[in-house]
């Protein structure tokens, strides 16, 4: 055998050895590619079920300030009970 029949021969096996590698590389990116694919469409069914969730955060704030406002008219209501309960024992008093 002469050298330049052993050398192209080692540079058939180097050429075949990469592109076996390189089918091997792409099939691993495809099935990378599908499997990221199946998990962001896993991620947008999470997010659309925790919105809910998330959104508890304005009902709360909403819900607060609502409470602040029963008790403004708690408050109020009290007051006008005691001002006209004053007022009603001052006129048995009166009379």
């Amino acid at each position: 055998m002469s050298l330049w029949l052993i050398g192209f021969i080692a540079a058939l096996i180097v050429v075949l050895l990469v592109a076996a590698l390189l089918i091997g590389i792409l099939v691993e990116a495809r099935r990378i590619r599908s499997l990221a694919l199946a998990a962001s469409n896993l991620v947008q069914e999470i997010d659309a079920n925790t919105r809910i969730v998330w959104a508890l955060r304005d009902t709360n704030a909403v819900a607060g300030a609502l409470l602040g406002g029963a008790a403004a008219i708690d408050a109020n209501a009290a007051a006008i009970v005691a001002a006209v309960s004053g007022a009603h024992d001052e006129q048995s008093a009166a009379r």
